[in-house]
């Protein structure tokens, strides 16, 4: 078992699992900027560290995360106000305008080639809810809401989710959800495609940790980081035919690799494999990073 120290977040890694636990349960573990860089370092952590084969974020108490905190009150989204602007000044600028906060966690995620599984325990709403959408599977607790809220605040939805939501539940589906600004219960959120699954609130960490065993015991790490990348970057695709360019490439590089031919012997064999092969040493240069980070971004 490894763990870090952090001060708004939790970061566990044990067997070959790392769990990060939103951890200000007295603000219902309300996203602020430092919660934002912790998370960028436990994204990139879990990214490079071989031991980690799936991520499993969570909330600590009985919140996932309520939202932005916004004890600055009504300065608290406005970039030139001077102890917002102090604290940001390193995030950066894309096409000119302050990098937002939740985009730098959401792209985080996006790139963490690991596969991250939401544990969403409680109420996420805002960032809370557009933080699990670059997440590979998002699994509810019965007592979790859900809420776009952002036009009931005079903002947009942020954390790239104009391009993640409609993608995940359908336009329709989005626009619903972004244009009334309502919270909105597991059930729901299950029927719309948000989440997969709905579980009691003792079955949802157990739930996902199943999973994530699932992943650590059974599959190639590099295989499944491969994979992950190459299936969200074909979002993008214009065509199957760029996919069909991609297959051809991974399976040429990945058929000549120690893991194929252990998968292919443990399984002629009936016994559990054991693959050699790891992330940091292994990872094919068959694709772009996903996402690419785009031009004019400082």
């Amino acid at each position: 078992m490894t763990e870090q120290a952090y001060t708004e977040i939790a970061y566990e890694v044990s067997d070959g699992v790392a769990t990060i636990t939103l951890d200000r349960p007295d603000r219902l573990n309300a996203f602020t900027t430092t919660m934002m860089r912790e998370l960028v370092r436990a994204y990139a952590a879990a990214d490079a560290d071989d031991a980690v084969r799936a991520v499993v974020v969570t909330g600590r108490g009985r919140g996932f995360c309520a939202g932005a905190d916004l004890q600055r009150g009504g300065s608290t989204f406005n970039a030139e106000d001077p102890g917002r602007a102090a604290e940001r000044r390193d995030i950066g600028t894309i096409g000119g305008a302050p990098r937002d906060g939740g985009g730098v966690t959401s792209l985080t995620t996006a790139a963490c080639r690991k596969p991250v599984i939401a544990a969403i325990n409680g109420p996420a709403v805002g960032i809370g809810a557009t933080m699990t959408l670059p997440m590979d599977i998002r699994l509810a607790s019965e007592t979790a809401k859900f809420g776009f809220v952002f036009a009931r605040r005079g903002l947009v939805p942020e954390a790239a989710s104009s391009w993640f939501l409609p993608r995940i539940v359908g336009i329709s589906q989005a626009m619903e959800w972004v244009a009334t600004g309502r919270v909105f219960g597991a059930e729901e959120a299950l029927a719309g495609r948000l989440v997969s699954k709905v579980l009691p609130p003792e079955e949802l960490l157990p739930y996902a940790y199943g999973i994530a065993q699932e992943i650590a015991e059974n599959t190639s790490a590099v295989s499944v980081a491969l994979s992950k990348q190459m299936l969200w970057a074909m979002l993008g695709a214009d065509t199957p035919w760029e996919a069909h360019r991609v297959d051809s490439q991974a399976i040429y590089r990945l058929g000549q690799s120690a893991d194929v031919v252990e998968g292919v012997q443990s399984f002629l064999e009936k016994r559990a494999p054991a693959f050699p092969n790891t992330v940091s040493a292994d990872y094919p240069d068959i694709l772009e990073r996903w996402p690419s980070r785009p031009a004019g971004m400082d």
